[in-house]
């Protein structure tokens, strides 16, 4: 259980990383409601942050069992399954969602980079346990 709440960990903080560096495009052409200092105005409510770091919990937690299952171990394979998790199976699923919903296409490369690094970067830190 502990690899998986380190994982989660790092999973979470690379989101983190990666939406504070894309803030503001993330926000353009997501159509968030910003104030006038141009944050987003649900920016205070702990919910998101909360379903974020429990998605990322039950993601390793699914990736320490599938990587269990297929006899998984290592930081190289774990690292090349997470990130073919991640480009093969949620991103595509995040274009779906973006192109379904008519939002802006560039939401595909923030939402699914986010969702691409993520699941590496879980995978690397299961592989090194």
């Amino acid at each position: 259980m502990l690899q998986v709440l380190v994982a989660a960990i790092a999973g979470y903080a690379f989101g983190a990383a990666w939406y504070m560096a894309l803030a503001k495009r993330w926000v353009e052409a997501s159509g968030i409601e910003t104030d006038e200092n141009g944050r987003p105005l649900n920016g205070s409510d702990p919910k998101p942050y909360i379903v974020a770091f429990v998605g990322a919990i039950l993601v390793a937690g699914m990736m320490r069992h599938i990587f269990a299952m297929a006899g998984i171990e290592g930081a190289g394979k774990s690292v090349i399954t997470g990130l073919g998790l991640g480009l093969f199976v949620v991103a595509p699923w995040m274009a779906n969602n973006v192109m379904f919903s008519d939002r802006s296409k560039s939401l595909i490369w923030i939402d699914g980079g986010y969702a691409v690094g993520g699941c590496t970067v879980i995978a690397l830190v299961l592989g090194l346990f």
